[in-house]
C-alpha cells in the first residue's frame, strides 16, 4: 500500500497500514497514516450509473414520444404484406392484396375504404382501385386485416401501394 507525506508529499510503499505517527525521511514531518478508502471509487461507480440510468429513461421518452406525435398525425396507417398474382376464372392473371389497417392510437377509428394504386417503372400511376374492408371500426392500438383481387390486369405493373381513402379524393 501507499502512504504519502502530508507536508512534502513524498510517498512510500508499505506492506501495512502504521498503527504509529510515521516521520518522513525527506522534510521530518510527522503524521499518521491513515488507509485509504475507497469512497472515491464507489462515488465514481454510483454517478457511472446514476448517467447510465438517465440515458435510458431520456432515450425511452424520446421513443414514446415520437410514437405519440406519430399516431397523432397519422392514427390509422394501411401495411401491404402479401402481393400475389392470381389467375381468374378466364385465364387472366390478376394481382391479390393482403394487408392490414393498424390502429396507433387510443381511440376507436372508424375503417375508411381503401386504394390500390398501380404504377409503371417509371413511378407513373396505371391505376386506382377503392374497395372497401369489411370492418368497418378498428379499436385503439389493434389492427384489422384485408384481402382483395385487383380487376386491373397486370400488364406493365412494377410497383403496387395502398392509401387510406380521404374525403377529397
Amino acid at each position: 500500500m501507499k502512504i504519502k507525506c502530508d507536508f512534502c508529499k513524498t510517498e512510500y510503499s508499505v506492506d501495512k497500514s502504521p498503527t504509529t505517527p510515521v516521520k518522513c525521511a525527506v522534510c521530518g514531518h510527522v503524521w499518521t497514516a491513515t488507509t485509504p478508502t475507497h469512497r472515491g471509487a464507489w462515488m465514481m461507480f454510483i454517478a457511472s450509473l446514476c448517467a447510465l440510468l438517465s440515458a435510458a429513461v431520456f432515450a425511452t421518452a424520446v421513443i414514446v414520444r415520437s410514437k405519440i406525435e406519430n399516431a397523432n398525425k397519422q392514427p390509422i396507417v394501411a401495411q401491404l404484406t402479401e402481393i400475389k398474382t392470381v389467375t381468374d376464372d378466364n385465364g387472366v392473371p390478376r394481382f391479390s392484396v393482403r394487408g392490414a389497417i393498424i390502429n396507433q392510437s387510443t381511440e376507436i377509428y372508424g375503417v375508411p375504404d381503401l386504394v390500390v394504386v398501380s404504377r409503371d417503372a417509371s413511378g407513373r400511376e396505371i391505376a386506382r382501385q377503392k374497395f372497401m374492408p369489411s370492418a368497418t371500426l378498428v379499436e385503439a392500438g389493434a389492427s384489422v386485416e384485408f384481402y382483395h383481387v385487383l380487376s386491373t390486369a397486370t400488364d406493365g405493373v412494377k410497383k403496387i401501394t395502398v392509401e387510406l381513402q380521404t374525403g377529397d379524393k
